[in-house]
C-alpha cells in the first residue's frame, strides 16, 4: 500500500501544480458518469464471496482541469455486494466520496502527434467511506472509514462535448472494522480492505470554447503562447518606433512630429520658451534667414517697403499637405515671417488667404481653405499680432496650375498675405 499512498500524493500535488496555467481558451469543466463491475478482495469471511465479475458498481463526478495536463475531481461511487456461486447468502452496500488529482497522461505522452481521438488520465486521491451489511444480519452500526483511491481512464472522443471511457481503480479503505460480507470483524489496521472497480461510462464537457482541455494538444498551446509573445514584442517595436527622430519614443512623444533636430523636452515637445508657436532654435535661424533676405531687397529695392512687396507678390506662403489644414513644418518660417514684420510695423494690417487644390468637391475645398487660414489666423495671434490686425477668409480652388501635376498642387495648397 505504500505504492498506493505514494501514487496518490503525486496525483494530489497536480492541484499545486497545475496552478501554473497558460491563459488557454479552452473548457475546463466536466461531468462525469459511469456503471459496471466490482470486486471486494479482502477481508472477507470464511464460506463468502462474490461473482466474478460483479455487477453493481456506479459512480458519478465532476472534474474542472487547470490546464491541458492537471486538473482535480470531486466524485462519488456505489457497490453493492452479494452472494455469488457457492457462497453463503449475504448483502452489503458501500458508499465512498473522494477527491482526487488528475493527470492527462496522453498530453503529457504528446498523443496529439498521432491521435486526436484516443486518451489516457490517472487519478488518484482520498476521500470517505462507509459500509453497511443489510444480510444475514442487518448492522445498526456502520463501519465508517477513510479511503485511499487510484486508477488509470482511457477515453474514446466521440466529439467536443462527450467522450466514451473506461475505468479501472483500486479503492484501500483505512480503519475497515467488518469484513466486506459484513459478517466478521477484521483485526488489522492500517490497509485492510481492498476492491477493484471496472466501468464504462461517458464524461461530458461543459463550457462555451469548442474544445475541452482533455483534447488541446501541446504544439497549439505553444503555438498561441509565441504568437502572444510576438504580439507583445511587435507592440513593443511599434511603441519605440521614433518618427520625429528626437530621442523620444512615439508612445511617449506628447508631439510626434516636431522639426528635425531641434531640441525637445522629456515628453517629445519642441522647447518654446517663448510660446510663440516656433521651437526656439528653429526661431534663432529664421532670424538669421530673413534678416538676410530683407538686407538683400532693401538694397535692390531701396527701402524696407521691399518686405511688403515681398509678402504682398506671393513670394511668402504657408502649405499644406493633401486635405489637411496642419502647416508643414518647413512653412513656420513664413509664419515667423510675417510676425517679425508685423511687430515691426504697428501700424501694419495683414489678410491671409487660404487655397486648395482642385482635388475634391468645391464646395469642400471652400471649407478646407477657410479652415487653412484660420490656423495661420490663430498660430500668428499666438505670437503676439493683436487679433484686431489680422483678418482672413478662404480662396477656395487655385486652378491655375495643371491639376494632375502633384508637385504644382502642392503649390497651390497653401495660405498667402496680403498687407494694408
Amino acid at each position: 500500500m505504500k505504492k498506493i499512498i505514494l501514487i496518490s500524493t503525486l496525483l494530489i500535488t497536480s492541484l499545486v501544480i497545475g496552478q501554473e496555467t497558460l491563459n488557454q481558451d479552452f473548457n475546463r469543466w466536466s461531468i462525469e458518469v459511469a456503471g459496471g463491475l466490482n470486486k471486494p478482495a479482502r477481508p472477507v469471511a470464511s464460506g463468502y464471496h462474490t461473482s466474478t465479475p460483479s455487477f453493481g458498481q456506479f459512480a458519478l463526478g465532476a472534474r474542472y482541469m487547470f490546464n491541458n495536463r492537471f486538473g482535480v475531481k470531486l466524485d462519488a461511487g456505489y457497490s453493492m455486494f452479494k452472494d455469488g456461486g457457492n457462497s453463503l447468502p449475504f448483502k452489503s452496500n458501500y458508499l465512498r466520496t473522494s477527491l482526487q488529482g488528475v493527470v492527462n497522461v496522453g498530453s503529457i505522452l504528446d498523443f496529439d502527434t498521432w491521435t486526436n481521438s484516443f486518451g489516457i488520465l490517472a487519478h488518484g486521491g482520498a476521500g470517505y467511506s462507509r459500509l453497511n451489511a443489510k444480510e444475514p444480519v442487518d448492522r445498526s452500526k456502520t463501519d465508517q472509514m477513510l479511503n485511499m483511491i487510484v486508477g488509470i481512464t482511457p477515453q474514446l472522443k466521440l466529439g467536443n462535448r462527450v467522450a466514451l471511457t473506461g475505468d479501472a481503480s483500486l479503492i484501500g479503505n483505512i480503519r475497515q472494522d467488518y469484513t466486506w460480507d459484513g459478517t466478521g470483524t477484521s483485526k488489522k489496521r492500517g490497509f485492510d480492505g481492498y476492491m477493484m472497480d471496472f466501468s464504462i461510462g461517458l464524461t461530458f464537457y461543459l463550457g462555451k470554447n469548442e474544445k475541452h482541455a482533455d483534447w488541446t494538444s501541446n504544439e497549439s498551446m505553444l503555438d498561441e503562447k509565441f504568437a502572444d509573445h510576438e504580439a507583445r514584442l511587435s507592440k513593443i517595436e511599434t511603441d519605440m518606433i521614433d518618427s520625429d527622430q528626437d530621442g523620444v519614443p512615439d508612445y511617449l512623444d506628447r508631439e510626434p512630429n516636431t522639426p528635425s533636430g531641434v531640441a525637445v523636452d522629456t515628453k517629445g515637445r519642441a522647447i518654446d520658451k517663448n510660446n510663440n508657436g516656433i521651437p526656439d532654435e528653429l526661431e534663432s535661424s529664421l532670424d538669421k534667414l530673413y534678416v538676410k533676405k530683407g538686407d538683400a531687397v532693401a538694397t535692390s529695392g531701396g527701402s524696407k517697403g521691399s518686405v511688403k512687396n515681398l509678402l504682398d507678390d506671393g513670394y511668402v506662403n504657408v502649405y499644406f499637405q493633401f486635405n489637411s489644414d496642419k502647416p508643414e513644418n518647413y512653412s513656420l518660417e513664413a509664419i515667423n515671417y510675417l510676425s517679425k514684420y508685423m511687430k515691426e510695423n504697428p501700424s501694419a494690417k495683414a489678410e491671409l488667404i487660404g487655397y486648395a487644390d482642385e482635388i475634391g468637391n468645391a464646395d469642400y475645398n471652400q471649407k478646407l481653405s477657410e479652415r487653412r487660414a484660420k490656423r495661420v489666423y490663430d498660430i500668428l495671434i499666438a505670437t503676439g499680432v493683436s487679433a484686431d490686425r489680422l483678418s482672413y477668409s478662404g480662396g477656395g480652388q487655385d486652378a491655375s496650375v495643371d491639376k494632375n501635376s502633384s508637385p504644382a498642387r502642392q503649390l497651390v495648397r497653401r495660405v498667402t498675405f496680403k498687407l494694408k
